[in-house]
């Protein structure tokens, strides 16, 4: 059972495999992706493990895909908290990639092997990131508003904010054309999934409808974890999970609670009980989420049932 890792950079790819000590570097290029894979390849290795890096890595992961390796795509705090384990504190390219190896080696079954998305879905969350970014960027421009007070520089701003609503605008237009197609009765079967939430869930979460309902909630970062130990009984908190998914879970609960009857009761019935507001809210962000995956997988069955036109 042969374990590699790959440490991704902008620049370099170094290429570990976990019984050996060398490390290999390629450059993160065309050419260096075709020279690390005629090299993994050879392995016929059973794990591949590399970190998300921002979307550096999305080059060699597609390449690896393709070519039908076996590859993990692990949170970094995931490496992070298994050279914690083994006692390895210091941190460098190499170091990491002979980490990754020892991580696709030891823990080879308890690793979910990356699935690459449709091409509409990876054409969605490009336009769905491109989005978040401009309405980021937005809100930063008109914060500093506030702080200009020479004409001149008052009226460029004023232009980069137009300029900022019109690709905003824009975005939304191809957004909404993009998922028009694949939006079913059951997305539409609940208020708060607005096009940029139908958006985000599509391209961010295709595993929607496909798992159980304690999986969903723990993959998107919306499951109570318990803190107990002896005869400590701590708050169950959340923690981890897809945080671009969990931030418009966050806005689509907010406006089920106001307009969905119930969802607002489901929220006053908490709020009776005690509970702090942030968390009836974020009950109500898993009550959403798992309503929605069991809609969609109830819908897909459906369509599958022998005799259905």
């Amino acid at each position: 059972m042969l374990g590699i890792g790959i440490d991704v950079g902008k620049r370099f790819l170094d290429l570990a495999r976990h019984d050996q000590p060398r490390v290999e570097r390629f450059v993160n290029d065309a050419h260096g992706i075709a020279q690390l894979l005629q090299r993994v390849v050879a392995w016929a290795p059973s794990r591949i493990v590399l970190e998300a890096t921002g979307g550096y890595e999305q080059p060699v992961v597609d390449a690896l895909v393709e070519a039908a390796l076996p590859v993990c795509r692990i949170n970094p705090r995931q490496a992070r908290c298994f050279a914690r384990a083994l006692g390895q504190f210091a941190k460098t390219d190499p170091l990491d990639a002979r980490l990754l190896a020892h991580m696709a080696h030891d823990l080879h079954d308890r690793l979910t092997l990356y699935r690459a998305p449709a091409t509409w879905q990876a054409t969605l969350a490009a336009y769905v990131t491109r989005r978040a970014q401009v309405v980021l960027a937005l809100q930063q421009q008109t914060q500093q508003l506030h702080t200009l007070t020479l004409s001149p520089l008052l009226a460029l701003a004023h232009k980069t904010l137009l300029a900022l609503r019109k690709e905003r605008a824009a975005l939304d237009r191809q957004i909404a054309r993009l998922i028009a197609p694949h939006l079913t009765p059951a997305w539409q079967s609940i208020k708060g999934l607005g096009p940029v939430v139908q958006a985000t869930l599509l391209a961010k979460l295709p595993e929607l409808g496909q798992l159980s309902r304690q999986q969903i909630a723990k993959l998107v970062g919306v499951a109570p974890l318990n803190r107990d130990s002896g005869a400590f009984r701590g708050h169950r908190v959340i923690f981890g999970g897809r945080a671009p998914v969990r931030a418009i879970l966050y806005m689509a609960a907010l406006v089920a609670v106001r307009w969905e009857p119930s969802f607002t009761a489901f929220y006053q019935a908490l709020r009776t009980r005690g509970k702090p507001a942030k968390v009836a809210l974020v009950a109500c962000m898993r009550k959403l989420l798992v309503l929605l995956n069991a809609r969609l997988r109830d819908e897909r069955r459906a369509l599958t049932m022998p005799g259905h036109p």
